[in-house]
């Protein structure tokens, strides 16, 4: 039976850490040797959304693991420009390739193509709704900051209604023990309160606090988000928020040492670039780790995860 990641919700807490467990075995593999692991297979990437980190780093952890990757990086470039369903490309890819990560701008598309496909499908990204991939790599660069998930007090700031990137991660931080979740954007982009009522029976609180420096002074970590102007119907709306939070170093000048602010990117301006100085900017790390879960990844959904090292 074949494997697909399409939702963080079809994981259970034990195939998360699972997950992590697997991506720290990746990195502890030499180059040269990850490179003999996937020999002769092909990864499609289908972008129907503009995107750098996602597709480059599923497309170098394939290539690093010695595959190669086909596919395309926006719908213009591809055969829905000329009316092909998206049913119909999806049947079409997969006679070319081992598995398929597609990116979408319309909500439950990954889903969709997981019951036509008969390879593995990788969500990476449909609509506001999920991003699976990134919550793994930023739960593996937080574990590897912080040495756990569990008690930890993180603030999500920014964008919160429409960032699947955050409800895919509140989805996941659900899963563990007294994580402590100080939330921090305008009215119009409050978090989904069908994400906040899933707390219920849960160790995990969301709080809603008035400012930055206030998540700031009783956070381990903070999450900014970029406000999406693609997301907004209406541009007035976006206008009125854009520029609402702006994190610099000087913020950061009482935070103790294992402080981090992480952030999925692209960044406008809601992190100065005199953060990128200080001992706590983790989200360019973040990015690396990208690459390094989504070889986990990929290894697992085609049942070829390395061997445990030995430590003889």
């Amino acid at each position: 039976m074949k494997k697909d990641l399409i939702s963080i919700d079809d994981l259970t807490l034990e195939q998360i850490m699972e997950y992590l467990d697997l991506a720290a075995r990746v990195e502890s593999i030499p180059d040269a040797e990850k490179a003999s692991l996937l020999p002769g297979k092909l990864l499609a990437t289908l972008f129907f959304e503009p995107s750098t980190r996602t597709r480059l780093s599923f497309e170098a952890a394939m290539c690093r693991l010695g595959g190669r990757v086909i596919g395309f990086s926006e719908a213009a470039n591809s055969s829905t420009s000329k009316g092909e369903s998206f049913s119909d490309t999806i049947r079409t890819v997969e006679q070319y390739a081992d598995l398929i990560a597609v990116r979408h701008p319309k909500e439950g598309t990954a889903r969709l193509a997981s019951e036509i496909a008969s390879v593995p499908i990788l969500n990476a990204g449909d609509g506001s709704n999920q991003h699976p991939t990134q919550t793994l790599l930023d739960l593996y660069t937080i574990r590897k900051f912080f040495g756990k998930v569990a008690g930890l007090k993180i603030a999500l700031v920014g964008d919160l209604k429409y960032s699947r990137t955050i409800h895919s991660l509140c989805h996941a931080l659900l899963m563990f023990d007294q994580v402590s979740i100080r939330l921090v954007s305008p009215d119009s982009l409050r978090l989904p309160s069908y994400l906040m009522k899933a707390a219920a029976g849960t160790t995990t609180t969301f709080e809603e606090v008035d400012s930055l420096e206030e998540a700031i002074a009783q956070s381990d970590l903070v999450y900014m988000t970029r406000i999406q102007k693609e997301r907004f119907p209406d541009l007035v709306d976006y206008e009125k928020v854009k520029n609402v939070y702006c994190l610099d170093a000087a913020m950061l000048a009482d935070v103790p040492e294992p402080f981090k602010v992480l952030h999925p990117l692209p960044r406008v301006n809601e992190i100065s670039p005199d953060v990128d100085a200080t001992p706590y900017a983790g989200y360019f790390e973040q990015a690396r780790n990208g690459m390094i879960m989504r070889q986990a990844l990929i290894l697992d959904l085609l049942d070829a995860r390395p061997e445990p090292r030995s430590t003889i």
